[in-house]
């Protein structure tokens, strides 16, 4: 039951919705947090690939052992000729755009990596993320000092379409699984006389936008 409402998170959906269980190439830009080990758990038969500026940021040996490969590397410097062209079937873009201030570019350098017919998905904080209350752990687009840029999802949209890509979903984020569960999330941290975390409120107020798009 754990695994298929984890796989229904915002962060998984679209992959379980895309792929199932069958085999796909993944290149997840932003590899930390353990990434490579949650998706490989989820999805045993994908090949997973990760992008992050600094190999170190909260992965062990057992994430790297996940991984086929992993590109440490400056996204902002537009150098991917390392990462293999036409060879994934899905780029995985979640909260990184924000940290770019070129993060437009740096989709167009991306695209040619995905296959024809491959999938993209985008998450990022939208413009309604700057009138959000400020909050620890960020809820408003400014409580992060490493966000540089607001994008949204008419730009991004734009963009896509100009790149030869077909958009299949675009909006404001809304898990209803985060949704259901951020009682529960919230009470069990007062519980440990923690506060709240800030993104237990991301999709009760819209912070994220998201686009999922398919190339042509």
């Amino acid at each position: 039951m754990l695994r298929f409402l984890q796989k229904r998170t915002p962060k998984f959906y679209y992959l379980q919705k895309t792929f199932g269980q069958e085999k796909f190439n993944v290149l997840d830009v932003g590899a930390g947090n353990h990434s490579a080990s949650k998706t490989k758990r989820l999805f045993p038969k994908c090949e997973y690939y990760g992008i992050d500026l600094d190999r170190h940021f909260n992965n062990d040996e057992n994430d790297f052992a996940a991984m086929k490969a992993f590109y440490e590397m400056d996204l902002t410097l537009l150098q991917f000729e390392a990462i293999p062209n036409n060879h994934f079937d899905f780029i995985r873009m979640t909260h990184i755009i924000e940290h770019l201030t070129n993060g437009d570019e740096v989709i167009r350098g991306l695209l040619p990596k995905l296959k024809t017919h491959g999938y993209i998905y985008i998450e990022y904080p939208g413009p309604k993320s700057t009138r959000l209350p400020s909050m620890t752990g960020t809820l408003n687009f400014y409580d992060d000092p490493t966000h540089v840029r607001v994008y949204s999802v008419n730009e991004l949209r734009a963009l896509l379409k100009d790149s030869n890509c077909t958009i299949l979903s675009s909006g404001t984020r809304r898990s209803w699984i985060f949704l259901l569960a951020m009682p529960f999330r919230i009470g069990a941290n007062l519980l440990k006389a923690k506060k709240p975390e800030a993104n237990m409120f991301w999709d009760l107020l819209g912070f994220a936008e998201f686009v999922f798009a398919q190339k042509n």
